[in-house]
């Protein structure tokens, strides 16, 4: 090579590495790498009223990031839509790890349920940490004469009962449609606004049974006004020791929990994602919290974004059968 040739190449290879070097601080800010900034503000799209369980768990996910991260965290509530609306202002949002959005298996339904929406749940949002999940426990009125889950799929043959939900498309909804499928049974929907007004119909009378959310059915079983049948869930709940699991009642198929978890922005970078998912489940490992989230109704179920997204793939096709089979439509 001739010594002019020679040195061209060098002072083009100089050229070149100096401007990687100047783009590798875009480039690494493009991939998150220097996410989280402190003192950044953090928005925390919750897609349901203040107060509930997405509500609680959030807040508590939220104060610890800010805290962990030096970071100014909003909860946004934007209740509405079956949690569509919440779940479409962050599917829009800005895909730089500062939006993030609380998901239950409401969403993974409404895949199914919302074939028209305006963003595509699957496609503009990705799959940051599964936190906890909340089995639906399966009750009747104090007075009733149906002791069991024998009992309750033996009455579900003999004669027309009727099953209150907070909702159609709602996970009380869900489990009792997956109960009807799983028996070839046809108790009857009733769907009210909201489970509250669903417990006093069932305490009442007005119903013969509520595949309902815990911490909306607890305090009726522990005040005698209601009797717990089963709990959809691999293993017993603590704070009902004495109540059998579904599989432990003969039906092992109908486990369903009220999961809640968080996702982001299609866009947000693996980086942040990464970060975010891995600090997540730190803050979800600390001592103590496990019994607190249990007596707000919650066992926590701690996956990052590599272990929640097939498990997000499975729940969206499971619900996807059950909606189908059962011609569930929004209300």
């Amino acid at each position: 090579m001739k010594r002019r040739d020679w040195m061209q190449g060098t002072a083009a290879l100089a050229a070149a590495g100096s401007m990687s070097a100047a783009l590798w601080p875009a480039l690494a800010r493009a991939q998150g790498g220097d996410y989280p900034k402190p003192d950044a503000t953090l928005r925390y799209v919750v897609p349901f009223p203040p107060g509930g369980l997405t509500d609680a768990m959030a807040r508590q996910i939220g104060q610890q990031l800010g805290e962990r991260w030096k970071l100014n965290v909003v909860i946004d509530n934007r209740p509405g839509g079956n949690g569509q609306i919440g779940a479409d202002v962050v599917a829009k949002a800005p895909g730089d790890g500062y939006t993030l959005l609380a998901i239950t298996l409401t969403h993974a339904a409404n895949v199914t349920l919302f074939p028209k929406s305006p963003f595509n749940f699957q496609k503009d949002l990705r799959p940051v940490a599964l936190l906890a999940g909340s089995p639906m426990l399966i009750v009747v009125p104090a007075a009733s004469p149906i002791r069991d889950m024998k009992g309750l799929i033996a009455a579900a043959r003999e004669r027309k009962l009727n099953a209150g939900s907070s909702g159609s498309g709602t996970p009380p909804h869900l489990t009792l449609a997956l109960f009807n499928s799983l028996n070839k049974s046809a108790i009857q929907h009733v769907p009210y606004k909201g489970g509250a007004p669903c417990m006093t119909d069932l305490i009442g009378g007005q119903l013969d049974v509520v595949f309902s959310n815990i911490p909306e059915s607890i305090p009726h079983v522990k005040a005698g006004k209601l009797r717990a049948l089963a709990i959809a869930s691999k293993a017993r709940y603590a704070l009902l020791p004495e109540v059998p699991t579904t599989a432990e009642a003969g039906m092992p198929e109908l486990q369903v929990e009220n999961w809640t978890g968080i996702m982001a922005p299609a866009a947000t970078p693996d980086t942040a994602v990464q970060k975010l998912g891995a600090e997540v489940l730190k803050i979800l490992a600390q001592p103590g919290l496990d019994e607190r989230m249990r007596q707000q109704g919650f066992v926590i179920d701690a996956r990052g974004p590599d272990r929640f997204a097939p498990f997000l793939t499975e729940e969206i096709a499971r619900w996807a059968q059950v909606i189908k089979a059962a011609d569930i439509q929004p209300s």
